[in-house]
């Protein structure tokens, strides 16, 4: 299995940023895929869940501002993040379990100036 995240940068706050991870080595569309970060001096935490069925559910810090997508034919899962906040800058990494083991992509970072 392999998660490879992209799209990271350094954008202004209130800036728009699009995230995307591309999956191999699993069965993509039965797949829940999730986005998670990971701040200096902060414990990694669930962003954004998207299911199988393209159910989505979103930390409150991001709620209105990011949005999870998926594209089975693809086999990628895209985070499009608006209005970013300085608060918003971590390394973003992309998640997946299959057969109940966790596969992390490498992360990306996303840096936001205020």
């Amino acid at each position: 299995v392999q998660l490879q995240a992209s799209g990271g940068g350094l954008v202004q706050a209130g800036g728009s940023l699009r995230l995307s991870c591309a999956a191999s080595g699993i069965n993509f569309g039965i797949n829940t895929m999730n986005w998670h970060r990971q701040a200096p001096g902060k414990e990694r935490e669930l962003v954004a869940t998207i299911s199988r069925d393209s159910n989505t559910n979103y930390a409150d810090s991001v709620k209105g501002r990011f949005t999870i997508s998926r594209d089975n034919a693809r086999r990628r899962v895209y985070l499009q993040m608006n209005s970013l906040k300085h608060e918003d800058t971590a390394v973003y990494y992309c998640h997946t379990q299959n057969w109940g083991r966790d596969y992390w992509g490498k992360g990306t970072q996303v840096t936001v100036s205020s």
